[in-house]
């Protein structure tokens, strides 16, 4: 019975397809925007139109924080993300899934997220595909526990960051413990401007010839206006023509906790000094091409802060491009920008120490000409022409590492080394730290479940290894309790009376194809038996996984022995229970094509073992099912880009959700096979070439073009993770990659390489397993047989 036009099928490219370089590189851009009023807005809209401008081969979306739903949204915005509203943050991370942006890059300040130190923007982050870049603009020395658990986990996450200052760098690699290679010094951008001097500015603008000073940026408590205002008096007794400007509105958060109190204590200062004569207020947010007017039209530009550990400021950048003199207490930025002479440093929160340097400027011109050359100097390395090229230079190396051109490779059967690697006398070693076997962690039931079906697979050179991992399958067994035990440690105690439902149900499904492949008829019999002992116990599991795995054992058992009744008695209650949730999930219309809330892993079992029970049951509602299942979750599984994406381990039991990583071998693996599974009810090219690309992960065909599986070993890599892979290799990825490769060409019509035909290094391999020399871990594989 065929249905193979019960559902669609996926249009995919054919494996051999060679994925062309795509013609611009596509950066989603995250962070304040206009018409935002704050620094990080203007500078994150500075760097959408400067790398815009410079770098074309850049495709620019912005993805503009809010604060409400009501905020207008500039016309060159994407999307925007709402600053509270954790479902904006997740559909923020879907479109730019979906649109295959290459290079996330988010502009970090703690303040424009929502959540504790902003913790909502992780949200995010864990759910972008794309390796992340993230700007810093600012770096604690000595961070709230918030603020260091945010950066933690950004650092788990980001591919790079960007600082602007040695010193941040420094503070991220020491306190933080960022690897250094992952960090980048990009100073601020800053406009380019002719260097013209300050009466000619005035001049133009129509502005008296008074000698100026001027601070600029939004207001608030740290700025150390009260300083600058206090040294005045000094100034004014030297140089009583003198006018201090301070240009910019009042900080919005500040506005909005107590008005312009902040202001107005400012200029009851001034007035109470006598000096308010010599101040003047522009008391607004000014655009761009205005605030360079303004700082070109200033003698001495006055950075008075308090705040010594500042890492950033935005105006100082521009003040230095434009040529401005500049007057700064030795903060981070000003320390480093204003080196070599390019500025006068001056102890913080010291009036008298300004109003020296103010006036020793004043009077002397030649001095104050000299400096301003080369404050203007200085700034042709900031501009921002120089910013976009080493920015570009930042998105262009990540993607070449993450998102590099591949030429597909023919599959190859891996090698048995990294597999024996793992094998002791008691079974197979559950993990390895690198390469190396960890026997801290002992053995499970699963992976040895699972090399029994690749030993029953591979060739009769591996047969001899069957009844080791039929003995631990076996030993498992907890008569009392009436299923297996899972996990057991080094020195073979087993640690617990049952495992969990999935891991029984793998067993027997190991044991049914034992009972049906075993080269030897001895173990068929052994398989047969504990499978009829076993298999009526395990009709109790209900998990939607474990009576997959039941399924396709029964299925198995049934080809063996048609008379079964244990497994004729799991078909009735699988067919019976997934029956039930067929019923209960039409009731639904939420899109969600599965019968579980969540996805984990080994998920595209269930549609596998759907397309098997078609087949024992004659009833083609599960058939119709399982296409609409395998497909969805192809769907889901399939990236932007076309390269195989699994459900990511850190998803595992979050309800709807689908974050990319980290990415297990087991996955691609599941659904090989059940795009074989499917071939054989509803035979299409579809499946054949979903199975390639799912292969093909293994190879490099990822999110981070990273090659998870070796053939040369036959290791395997443990995951995908969004920094790149785990160099662990233990067992259930080392099973996954040599048994994916065997269904794979099972689907393509071959046979596995027989094992006559095994290279000679893995028939030695095989003959050292066997002899042993009396000790416990005797097949351990020599180091030239190991990846290098």
């Amino acid at each position: 019975m065929s249905y193979a036009h019960a559902y669609t099928v996926p249009v995919l490219r054919h494996p051999d397809t060679v994925v062309d370089a795509k013609p611009a590189i596509r950066v989603a851009l995250v962070g304040g925007f206009r018409p935002t009023k704050c620094g990080l807005a203007t500078f994150t809209t500075d760097v959408f139109e400067q790398m815009s401008s410079w770098l074309p081969d850049l495709q620019i979306d912005v993805y503009a924080m809010v604060p409400g739903a009501s905020a207008p949204a500039a016309p060159e915005v994407t999307a925007t993300i709402l600053q509270h509203d954790a479902a904006s943050y997740a559909a923020a991370a879907r479109r730019m899934n979906a649109d295959g942006v290459d290079v996330v890059w988010i502009q970090h300040e703690f303040g424009i997220y929502g959540g504790a130190a902003g913790m909502m923007v992780l949200d995010l982050i864990n759910m972008i595909a794309a390796p992340v870049v993230v700007t810093l603009h600012t770096v604690l020395q000595s961070p709230s526990p918030e603020q260091r658990q945010a950066i933690d986990q950004m650092r788990a996450k980001a591919s790079r960051f960007v600082v602007m200052s040695k010193a941040s760098r420094d503070i991220l690699i020491a306190t933080y413990g960022v690897d250094a290679h992952r960090v980048h010094v990009i100073e601020h951008g800053a406009p380019d401007r002719p260097n013209r001097t300050a009466e000619d500015t005035r001049a133009a603008l129509g502005m008296t010839q008074r000698p100026t000073i001027m601070t600029f940026g939004l207001l608030g408590p740290g700025k150390g206006l009260e300083v600058a205002i206090r040294a005045m008096p000094g100034v004014l007794q030297r140089h009583p023509e003198a006018v201090y400007r301070i240009v910019g509105a009042t900080h919005p958060n500040l506005v909005a906790a107590e008005g312009e109190t902040y202001r107005e204590g400012l200029k009851a200062l001034a007035a109470e000094l006598g000096v308010e004569h010599a101040i003047e207020w522009v008391e607004e947010f000014l655009e761009t091409d205005a605030l360079l007017d303004q700082l070109a039209s200033c003698d001495i530009y006055l950075t008075p802060y308090l705040n010594l550990g500042q890492s950033t400021s935005g105006t100082l950048s521009y003040a230095v491009a434009l040529g401005c003199a500049v007057v700064s207490t030795p903060y981070a930025h000003a320390r480093e920008l204003l080196a070599n002479g390019v500025g006068v440093l001056v102890e913080p929160n010291n009036p008298d120490a300004i109003a020296v340097v103010v006036n020793e400027l004043f009077d002397a011109p030649t001095q104050l000409t000299a400096l301003r050359s080369q404050s203007y100097a200085r700034g042709r390395s900031t501009i921002w022409s120089a910013f976009a090229a080493r920015s570009g230079g930042v998105v262009k190396d990540v993607l070449a590492k993450a998102k590099q051109v591949r030429v597909p490779v023919k599959p190859v059967m891996p090698s048995t080394a990294a597999f024996l690697g793992l094998i002791d006398d008691v079974g197979m070693l559950q993990h390895s730290v690198g390469i190396v076997p960890d026997r801290h962690h002992g053995y499970c039931i699963d992976d040895n479940a699972r090399a029994l079906i690749l030993v029953n697979q591979i060739g009769r050179d591996l047969h001899h290894l069957a009844p080791r991992f039929a003995a631990f399958l076996q030993h498992g067994w907890n008569n009392d309790a009436r299923r297996f035990r899972n996990f057991m440690s080094y020195d073979r105690r087993w640690l617990e009376p049952l495992g969990s439902e999935d891991s029984n149900g793998r067993t027997l499904w190991a044991i049914g194809y034992t009972a049906l492949t075993a080269h030897d008829p001895r173990l068929r019999n052994w398989a047969t038996a504990l499978f009829e002992r076993s298999g009526p116990h395990l009709c109790e599991l209900t998990s939607p996984r474990a009576m997959a795995f039941l399924t396709l054992g029964a299925a198995h058992m049934l080809a063996q022995q048609r008379s079964s009744s244990s497994a004729r008695m799991i078909v009735d209650h699988c067919a019976k229970r997934f029956g039930a949730l067929l019923a209960q999930r039409s009731k639904t219309s939420d899109g969600w094509m599965w019968f579980e809330d969540t996805l984990s892993y080994d998920n595209a079992r269930v549609p596998q073992a759907l397309f098997v029970l078609s087949t024992l049951t004659g009833d083609g509602r599960f058939a119709t099912i399982a296409g609409q299942q395998l497909k969805w979750l192809c769907d889901l599984q399939t990236s932007a880009s076309g390269v195989f994406r699994p459900i990511g381990s850190e998803g595992f039991q979050l309800p709807h959700a689908s974050l990319p990583f980290d990415q297990q071998p087991l996955e691609a693996w599941a659904t090989i096979d059940a795009c074989s599974a499917a071939m054989a009810v509803a035979p299409s090219e579809a499946w054949r070439v979903m199975a390639h690309r799912a292969y093909d992960w293994y190879l490099g065909g990822n999110d981070r073009a990273i090659v998870i599986g070796d053939p040369a070993s036959g290791s395997c890599c443990d995951g995908l993770m969004a920094k790149g892979s785990n160099a662990n290799t233990g067992a259930e990825s080392v099973l996954s990659f040599s048994l994916a490769y065997q269904s794979l060409i099972r689907l393509s019509g071959g046979q596995t390489r027989h094992a006559d035909s095994l290279a000679q290094s893995d028939r030695q391999q095989i003959s050292r397993s066997s002899r042993g020399d009396g000790g416990r871990h005797s097949s351990i594989t020599r180091s030239d047989h190991l990846p290098r």
